[in-house]
């Protein structure tokens, strides 16, 4: 683990397998709630199974990145793909790139690639977000409802520490803010042009299959999908072998030399 400076906070980061002047880097977005060591060990299993490098980072107030020291509003998302991504990847010197976001992460990944910039080859997403439903307000009111419960909040805590709190409220304050209840990113779609997986649980506590069925309809570039039955909101971590398979063989097709620009 390592930090550096990007949109004024102090991130940390990981980096793993091939350097980016030698080969593309899968590029790592972590959820809400998430952090870079919550992907576990999946970026250096992707990055040996592909040959390729992976960067994977925690957001601002997010594991041991420094805390947030302002509240969300309702942009914080377009903030994060549009300013911090862009200065993370050029701080670490990375230009060919596939984003693997999940969640928030996801919805990230969608907004930095709307920019169309240089060096984008694909995406995974997993569970994205591109407007608000009834599901997502439900299944987050839930899971606020169930961090009362100590045992719980300290599992969360073993990534966050002293971010835990803080990183907890400004997910669950930001999403059920009323003025939030209209966020939607429908209108950047489709500016998308790069390859797409989309990986969804069939269950996923969170959002519909409308989610996917809007971003495949609008985007520009191709895009495949993969419904995983029996699957909640985390595919890569309750599916893992179903999910890391897929992303390992859409990714190995669109960086093979006969697929690259």
């Amino acid at each position: 683990m390592a930090f550096l400076h990007a949109a004024e906070s102090k991130l940390e980061y990981r980096t793993t397998g091939t350097a980016p002047e030698r080969a593309p880097t899968l590029v790592w977005l972590h959820e809400a709630l998430g952090c870079a060591a919550m992907w576990k060990d999946l970026p250096v299993e992707l990055s040996a199974r592909t040959g390729f490098g992976s960067l994977n980072y925690s957001r601002q107030g997010h594991g041991r990145s420094e805390s947030m020291t302002h509240n969300r509003d309702v942009g914080y998302l377009h903030h994060e793909a549009w300013v911090v991504l862009p200065q993370v990847l050029h701080i670490i010197g990375v230009h060919d790139t596939v984003l693997v976001g999940h969640s928030d992460g996801a919805t990230i990944a969608l907004l930095y690639a709307s920019q169309r910039p240089d060096g984008l080859l694909g995406m995974v997403l997993e569970a994205p977000h591109v407007f608000v439903e009834d599901i997502t307000l439900e299944g987050i009111r839930k899971t606020r409802a169930a961090f009362a419960n100590k045992a719980q909040l300290d599992r969360l805590r073993r990534y966050h520490g002293e971010n835990t709190d803080a990183v907890l409220s400004a997910w669950h304050d930001t999403w059920l803010r009323p003025d939030f209840r209209n966020w939607n990113i429908e209108d950047v779609l489709h500016g998308i042009q790069c390859p797409t997986l989309i990986i969804q649980g069939e269950d996923d506590e969170y959002g519909s299959m409308r989610q996917i069925t809007t971003i495949a309809d609008k985007v520009s570039g191709p895009v495949r999908t993969l419904i995983v039955p029996g699957c909640g909101h985390i595919p890569h971590a309750s599916h893992k072998a179903e999910a890391s398979e897929a992303m390992v063989s859409f990714v190995s097709e669109i960086c093979a030399p006969s697929g690259r620009n």
